[in-house]
């Protein structure tokens, strides 16, 4: 079997598998809330397993080693490191009693829109990177097939697929670090070294990114920890039965991702390599070509390591699509129409109109889209962080408009910072308005508990 045959062959068996696994979730799909988030009949070290897969996307495996190759050790230390609610602002609704706080939250979540793009554009990169298309044919075509088993299965295929996809990430993510170490040539200080001072210090000063401890760890653990919070990655908790599940479910999260965390290295040894890659998006790609594409043995392989990249970015995409769909549906069209016996239907009919925007957007995408990315996704992370937490920890009654003018004040500071102001790293603009936010929200309490004194 010739490397083109066998590329052609496993490529339609995944797409086969991934389809019989939908169909599986579709007969397990009846209504809006088995298509968020199933029937709690999970185990939970599937739900694990689909939690570190969610956050190990396309952006972990095809476009943050990019970052890595340009800006260096830097920019590694920043990416290292009650209700029966159905969405996350439905729980906003039923902490805080207020639809008006649940109808923006649930608006802003639209911002996910913008990883959405990331995904699209990563995807359809490593598509024509495998086949003789184009890059905008390949974002058709993954498009497609993405909403298409989303469409059907909801949750149930989001897990089922994610289990298949993550196992398939973690054995690539093992291997590429383990093959890559031969790059290092007199060890990995020396090779850092040997491309620059700059590229060998933890705070990069030709950076514009990643140039001081702040921009390095603080903004990389206080973004990590609020994306932690969004609705693709916290709602994986309401697909358990048990409380008892939970430490399972943690510690597979953990150790899977720390697994998957070594795909992060490929941005080190391409440039170890000596390659000269003036796409920054492509780093994975070129070098992964020039790694293994001058054998026949490397040509097959290469096929398998592309496939689950691609899987990467799929199990991460149909997490949000879920999200999304059930969160609009949910928390917008059936509170505003009153027609919750047709969710489902309206859900399913969102995704295809979501499909439709995401690639509109991802059609002539911009220089860097992960940092368009992180513009849109970190919006989201600052607005929701205080009132998601507090919120959870904060036991006592919490008036509405203290949750609302933190959120408000999260996001807007957040976009005014990175886009008016000049702050380039969208991690670093997140963190200053998170603390902004937080700041509203104590002052919040502190004046609601002045009133009722």
């Amino acid at each position: 079997m010739t490397p083109e045959i066998f590329k052609y062959l496993l490529t339609f068996s995944y797409l086969v598998l991934v389809l019989w696994l939908s169909f599986i979730g579709m007969r397990r799909t009846t209504d809006l809330a088995s298509f968020a988030i199933g029937d709690k009949q999970f185990s939970p070290y599937l739900i694990g397993l689909t939690l570190s897969a969610s956050i190990a996307s396309t952006a972990t495996f095809v476009i943050n080693p990019g970052f890595i190759y340009v800006h260096g050790l830097s920019a590694f230390f920043h990416f290292g490191t009650s209700s029966n609610a159905v969405t996350i602002p439905q729980w906003v609704y039923h902490r805080y009693q207020s639809g008006e706080l649940r109808l923006f939250f649930a608006v802003i979540n639209l911002l996910s829109i913008a990883f959405v793009v990331l995904i699209l554009v990563g995807c359809s990169l490593l598509v024509s990177g495998m086949f003789p298309v184009s890059q905008k044919l390949a974002l058709v075509l993954v498009m497609l097939f993405v909403f298409s088993y989303v469409l059907t299965g909801g949750t149930y295929a989001h897990a089922y697929t994610n289990a298949l996809q993550g196992g398939m990430m973690l054995l690539i993510a093992i291997f590429l670090f383990a093959d890559g170490i031969g790059t290092m040539g007199d060890g990995f200080v020396s090779s850092l070294r040997a491309v620059g001072p700059d590229f060998a210090s933890v705070f990069n000063p030709s950076s514009d990114l990643y140039y001081d401890f702040f921009s390095v760890f603080v903004s990389g653990f206080v973004v990590t920890f609020a994306l932690m919070l969004q609705p693709h990655i916290l709602t994986k908790i309401l697909y358990l039965r048990e409380p008892s599940d939970i430490n399972k479910f943690i510690w597979t999260t953990v150790l899977v991702g720390f697994g998957f965390s070594l795909i992060l290295m490929i941005g080190f040894f391409a440039r170890f390599s000596g390659l000269e890659i003036p796409m920054q998006d492509q780093v994975v790609r070129d070098y992964l070509v020039f790694r293994f594409m001058g054998t026949e043995a490397g040509a097959y392989l290469l096929t398998f390591i592309f496939l689950t990249l691609l899987a990467a970015g799929m199990s991460t995409l149909d997490g949000i699509l879920v999200s999304l769909s059930a969160m609009v549906i949910n928390d917008i069209v059936v509170p505003l129409t009153g027609r919750a016996d047709q969710g489902l239907m309206f859900s399913r009919i969102f995704l295809i109109a979501l499909g439709l925007v995401g690639v509109a957007l991802a059609w002539n995408p911009p220089a860097l889209v992960g940092l368009f990315a992180q513009k849109g996704v970190y919006g989201l992370a600052a607005a929701s962080a205080a009132p998601i937490l507090i919120g959870v920890l904060y036991t006592k009654p919490i008036p509405a408009w203290i949750a609302l003018s933190s959120a408000f004040v999260g996001l807007f500071t957040h976009l005014a910072l990175n886009l008016g102001y000049g702050v380039s790293n969208p991690a670093v603009s997140a963190t200053l308005a998170i603390f902004a936010s937080f700041a509203v929200f104590g002052t919040g309490l502190l004046l609601n508990k002045t009133r009722q004194a």
